[in-house]
């Protein structure tokens, strides 16, 4: 919608205004990439990524790798791309959007090893596709293919020592330093992340690596006011992408796009049905991933501004044929994005991978709960599920956890131990900080094996026996 936007404001829409700096766009969209970085990893919970960080890893880079060389030979033999752009759309398109994936990922109830892979994943691929595109916008294809690896390792593991550090002195400040007003913790929080990307930049690592890793020790450090700074992060989120989105859509020109629609529709299936497919398949094989994960995490590589804004390296740098590669890549993110993330749900309940009875965190904005580190639960009892017919008390919830409130039928109410849950209930569950897990773990167990889930050696974990 609003690309649709920009481009109604731009000289083809009603607005008639001229904008084509996409120097200016460049710049914008990284600083919006950092801003989207940061609300992304302060929301990663570290729990859900530790077990899949080593997959995500190699997906990152060996899968971007794959998904390059694959989408560059399908743009060259079959589109009539000269080696340099086809390389360059190649890796400009195999960046899965942060904003994207993070927004569409969350509504969707999949398993915790395909979200923290596809959310670690998104976080982590930016920095060494950057890297490509810089180096095969300045260079043309490089002769040295083993120097530009040694170049992109370095990058990374210089961005990703600089993150680690700033988020973890940055955490311990925040928790030992009282700032006179709860309002300046989460722009505190913001300018560590920022200063996380800078301090990467200068140090000639990838900031964007950075400010994830930075970001998500943050957001995993127990913060004072944190409900908070949470929303104001998500509110800089979401205005960073819209300005983001305004601005791409006002570069575009819709006239030139005419002949570029079939290419991008080409390159985008060789993208879809080959390169990504094949990238996960061969970075997840040492991992012994399940084929519905495989299969899930293959569509669900979504791409968004963050390819379009890459597409823009190559028209500061004057390459030749820059244009075409821009129109190519934005037909190519709006058509495959339309079509992917409104499919995703469809295909995670198609392969059963669509959690049931999991608990979702609520921000606690009472000051009380916060004090004492609580956490506020919300569960739903879907169709399925065997939560179903179970009374509250047979839910052994462990001491320090209990169900405060039951909605049913848009009524809520205060439950006895002996109320029978129902299908469509909706719980309100306060767990205090050390039994948190320990409660979802039993919600998890229960939703999949019922009141005697402790008895039938139900795994609260995975919901398997």
């Amino acid at each position: 919608m609003y690309l649709g936007i920009g481009i109604l404001m731009g000289q083809d829409g009603i607005g008639h205004i001229h904008f084509n700096s996409a120097a200016l766009t460049q710049v914008m969209g990284y600083a919006a990439l950092v801003v989207i970085l940061a609300e992304g990893g302060l929301g990663t919970k570290w729990k859900e990524i530790r077990p899949v960080l080593s997959s995500a890893s190699v997906l990152a880079t060996l899968g971007v790798a794959v998904s390059v060389g694959v989408t560059a030979a399908g743009a060259h033999y079959l589109v009539g791309l000269e080696w340099r752009q086809a390389l360059i759309i190649g890796a400009v398109v195999s960046s899965t959007d942060a904003a994207a994936v993070f927004s569409v990922l969350r509504r969707v109830p999949l398993p915790a090893r395909v979200t923290g892979t596809l959310e670690a994943e998104s976080g982590f691929n930016d920095a060494p596709v950057v890297i490509l595109v810089v180096a095969f916008c300045t260079a043309g294809p490089v002769e040295h293919w083993y120097v530009l690896l040694g170049e992109i390792a370095l990058e990374l593991a210089i961005g990703a020592a600089i993150g680690l550090a700033v988020g973890w002195f940055g955490s311990w400040g925040l928790r030992h330093v009282a700032l006179p007003a709860s309002g300046l913790y989460p722009i505190a929080v913001m300018a560590i992340a920022v200063t996380a990307y800078a301090a990467g930049a200068l140090g000639h690592g990838s900031g964007f690596l950075a400010v994830y890793l930075a970001s998500m020790m943050l957001g995993n450090a127990k913060l004072p006011h944190w409900p908070a700074t949470r929303g104001f992060a998500e509110g800089l989120g979401w205005i960073a992408q819209i300005g983001m989105f305004v601005l791409l859509g006002l570069l575009v020109t819709p006239h030139e796009l005419g002949d570029d629609v079939w290419p991008a529709l080409v390159i985008g299936l060789v993208l879809t049905m080959v390169a990504r497919p094949l990238s996960v398949v061969l970075s997840l094989a040492p991992f012994r991933v399940p084929w519905q994960e495989q299969t899930l995490m293959s569509w669900a590589g979504l791409r968004g501004a963050v390819p379009i804004i890459l597409a823009t390296i190559p028209m500061v740098n004057g390459v030749s044929g820059s244009r075409r590669i821009f129109n190519i890549v934005f037909v190519l993110v709006v058509v495959y994005t339309l079509v992917q993330g409104p499919t995703l749900p469809w295909l995670a309940r198609k392969l059963r991978l669509g959690e049931t009875g999991e608990a979702a965190d609520l921000g606690i904005e009472s000051a009380p709960l916060e004090r004492l580190r609580g956490h506020l639960l919300s569960v739903t009892i879907p169709e399925g599920s065997r939560m179903h017919g179970v009374e509250v008390n047979e839910l052994r919830l462990p001491p320090g956890a209990a169900v405060t409130l039951v909605v049913r039928d848009e009524k809520s109410f205060v439950p006895l131990p002996t109320t029978v849950l129902r299908r469509g209930d909706e719980l309100l569950v306060v767990a205090t900080d050390p039994v948190r897990d320990a409660a979802e773990r039993r919600l998890r167990a229960v939703a999949h094996g019922g009141k005697l889930a402790g008895w039938l050696g139900v795994n609260g974990a995975t919901g398997s026996h």
